[in-house]
């Protein structure tokens, strides 16, 4: 049977104009207005130009000049790095981090990237780049510290025990993760099968999902709408490359916080209820699902322009949307995009739950794998000796994923050397 639009319904054409001039459906952390419009950051009193980055200094006397570096790596996004938005999370949020450690007497300095979603290896180049040049540029001898936010702490992790299998002398007494994916993120397979549905009117999405990075840091992932949904190839071998220069540093304290509670309580989302729907004519029977556990299980019903409706399935899941950990607003970023489409174009959409488990509390403190409820869920205590970091701190409740609260920072601070 031919394929044809409802009467009155745009054709795709003009659909996917207009999804190419006003949405920019890419997933990133955050509350709204700093993901859409930050305030400007002030000048940095330096900034170095690194390989596959660059690094914003700010000094906290610059007639000291950098006496004790702290080192932050920037997270996963879309395209580089942006300070405005860095700053913005960093120090507009519920608690002025960057000020803190500048009050405190360290020097900080934002490494950005020149691609956040490509590979975590090439990314290292850069961190690796910025902690010589701190070394190069410091005065006086005091140890660097250098960690990073979620996909940021993996960036400065892998670059250190690279260095270190390299024999090449860091200076670092203190690593630190925030809220990093270390035994993998999620990203809803409803979601990512969306975002290869609509990949002929707009690329975006999809191509942030199939991005280098994300591949490495998802634990599971399908590069097609209707692929099953599988370990990739990239994130196999971006874990065997950690194994072979060491898995983790040895010299520098090891430390990590996590967005999620310890205690096992759930972030209250439901498995298998709908989580999205498409409203417009463009988009309606669109559905999208948070992630039951069970066999053939419906996670999305998709239509765009066309009245093909496919379902997509997954078996042998974790109910992973509702994990204790870090969420991230994927439904709601979805919702939000295409809203600001104009009516007429029929994209209109409603997020009936706005957010997802992220990072869940296990692999930010890297103690457990995230393959089943019992993981994920199960209690753990304040020291437990499985976990690969020295010392860890999870939220006293489930937040926004790298959400910059006065619990965690403080924990930090009073950790630095």
């Amino acid at each position: 049977m031919t394929e044809f639009n409802e009467p009155n319904e745009p054709d795709e054409q003009q659909i996917a104009e207009a999804l190419g001039a006003a949405a920019n459906i890419t997933l990133a952390p955050g509350p709204r207005e700093a993901r859409e419009a930050p305030a400007a950051a002030p000048e940095p009193d330096q900034e170095w130009t690194l390989p596959e980055g660059r690094a914003w200094v700010y000094l906290a006397d610059p007639g000291r000049g950098l006496t004790k570096p702290v080192i932050l790596g920037d997270g996963f996004n879309s395209g580089p790095s942006d300070l405005d938005f860095s700053w913005e999370i960093l120090e507009r949020g519920p608690y002025p981090f960057l000020t803190e450690l500048r009050q405190r007497g360290y020097d900080v300095i934002l490494l950005g990237f020149d691609e956040r979603s490509a590979s975590i290896l090439d990314n290292a180049r850069a961190a690796r780049s910025a902690i010589q040049e701190a070394i190069a540029r410091r005065v006086g001898n005091h140890p660097l510290t250098v960690g990073g936010f979620s996909m940021g702490g993996l960036v400065t992790r892998y670059a250190l025990a690279k260095m270190e299998h390299d024999n090449v002398d860091h200076q670092t007494e203190l690593y630190f993760s925030f809220d990093s994916p270390h035994r993998g993120a999620w990203i809803p397979i409803a979601l990512q099968s969306f975002a290869h549905y609509i990949r002929r009117l707009n690329a975006a999405f999809s191509n942030q999902m199939n991005s280098p990075a994300a591949r490495q840091l998802l634990w599971q992932h399908i590069s097609e709408w209707d692929d099953s949904p599988e370990t990739d190839k990239e994130r196999i071998e971006f874990l065997a490359e950690l194994e072979r220069v060491g898995g983790w540093p040895r010299r520098p304290k090891k430390i990590g916080v996590a967005n999620g509670v310890r205690t096992g309580v759930a972030n209250g989302i439901d498995p298998g209820v709908r989580a999205f729907h498409g409203k417009g004519l463009g988009i309606t029977g669109t559905h999208l699902y948070t992630q039951p556990a069970g066999e053939e299980k419906l996670v999305a019903q998709l239509r765009v322009v066309t009245l093909r409706k496919p379902q997509i399935r997954t078996s042998g899941m974790p109910e992973i949307d509702g994990a204790p950990g870090g969420t991230l607003e994927g439904f709601g970023i979805l919702a939000d995009e295409l809203n600001k489409i104009p009516a007429i174009i029929g994209l209109g959409s409603e997020a009936e739950t706005r957010e997802h488990c992220f990072v869940p509390s296990v692999s930010a403190v890297a103690l457990r794998d995230i393959d089943t409820h019992e993981k994920l869920h199960d209690p753990f205590p304040e020291d437990s000796g499985d976990s690969e970091l020295d010392e860890y701190l999870c939220a006293s409740h489930n937040e926004g994923h790298t959400l910059v609260t006065e619990e965690l920072c403080t924990w930090i601070l009073d950790r630095l050397s």
